[in-house]
């Protein structure tokens, strides 16, 4: 149980910042799917589901950056 203001500001200030970091990860994730899934649908995946697709395109971008391709 908290016991102060202090611990209950911190706890909402980490709350603020986890928010924040979910909203700017979905945002990258919706950008780089180009439409292949909406912002709605990816705020309905679970977090493992948006943990995947995160590395999937993490990886795509490293082939592209190895392979000399253009990368937008």
């Amino acid at each position: 149980m908290l016991s102060n203001n202090e611990e209950i500001v911190e706890l909402i200030q980490s709350y603020e910042k986890q928010s924040k970091a979910l909203k700017k990860s979905i945002l990258q994730m919706a950008w780089h799917m180009r439409g292949g899934i909406s912002l709605d649908e990816l705020y309905e995946l679970g977090y493992n589901d948006r943990i995947m697709i995160s590395q999937l395109i993490d990886e795509h971008i490293e082939i592209t950056k190895d392979s000399g391709m253009p990368f937008f």
